[in-house]
């Protein structure tokens, strides 16, 4: 069995009294789609958040690719190889499709910032480099036809394939999904589960989804993790994770089978 690409242990955090999230245990291997699904407020974001920077973990450790990643900051997460997506759409939403994905793809850029003052030849190669490889994440994404259009007038499901577009464009080794089905309609809920299929495919991804649509999740994921009340309470297959009594329980009988 390969080292884990991404390994959390004992991972918690308190904000003032309340612990948000306690003695989380989770690890993905490299090319593994895994879900992390439970009820509304049981610290799934929060913990999106502690993987990718934005908070700092009060106790416990996250390892990524054989390295500490502990109160780094956001960008340097990004760059060491985890990008995501989030639950509300963060498009910048007065730049065009094509921008949107350059501004991702910028951090990868070979070129400096000497070369970008003096407009050397080397800044435009790379410039003329970033955004084919732009056009060709949005063509991925049947965005390209879109490409001058400004962001904030996509359809929703539109955004929602760009946002996702973005993140693949930094490079990850790990893409995180928050609740990527989120207002989609049933069409737009499958094609996307066709599409998360593909990219982890084409891109030799691993991926940590949140999603409450559990078609989805039950879907494409190989493992779920289940937490509630900011504690682990299940993980396994999907089989395993349906059948499972606290999980049902978790969800007062919400709808946890496909």
């Amino acid at each position: 069995m390969s080292e884990a690409l991404l390994k959390v242990d004992n991972l918690g955090i308190t904000f003032g009294g309340l612990k948000a999230v306690q003695k989380v245990d989770m690890y993905i291997n490299p090319g593994e789609l895994v879900g992390l699904i439970g009820p509304n407020g049981a610290g799934k974001t929060t913990t999106f958040n502690m993987l990718t920077g934005v908070y700092t973990p009060t106790e416990g450790n996250i390892t990524f690719n054989g390295k500490s990643i502990n109160g780094l900051d956001p960008y340097k997460v990004t760059r060491g190889g985890i990008s995501r997506t989030f639950q509300n759409i963060r498009l910048f939403k007065e730049l065009s499709v094509l921008d949107n994905v350059k501004v991702a793809n910028h951090g990868l850029a070979k070129h400096n910032l000497l070369s970008s003052i003096f407009r050397l030849p080397s800044h435009f190669k790379g410039e003329s480099k970033m955004e084919e490889e732009s056009l060709a994440f949005l063509k991925i994404f049947g965005l390209d036809v879109y490409k001058n259009e400004l962001a904030k007038n996509l359809p929703y499901g539109m955004q929602r394939r760009l946002e996702i577009a973005r993140a693949l464009a930094a490079g990850p080794k790990l893409l995180l999904l928050d609740e990527p089905a989120a207002g989609m309609n049933p069409q737009e809920t499958y094609d996307l589960m066709e599409l998360i299929a593909f990219i982890r495919k084409e891109f030799n991804l691993s991926i940590l989804l949140i999603e409450h649509d559990m078609h989805l999740v039950m879907g494409i994921c190989e493992r779920i993790y289940v937490l509630d009340h900011g504690q682990l309470i299940a993980e396994g297959s999907p089989a395993e994770i349906r059948a499972n009594p606290k999980v049902i329980e978790a969800y007062l009988g919400e709808e946890v089978t496909v």
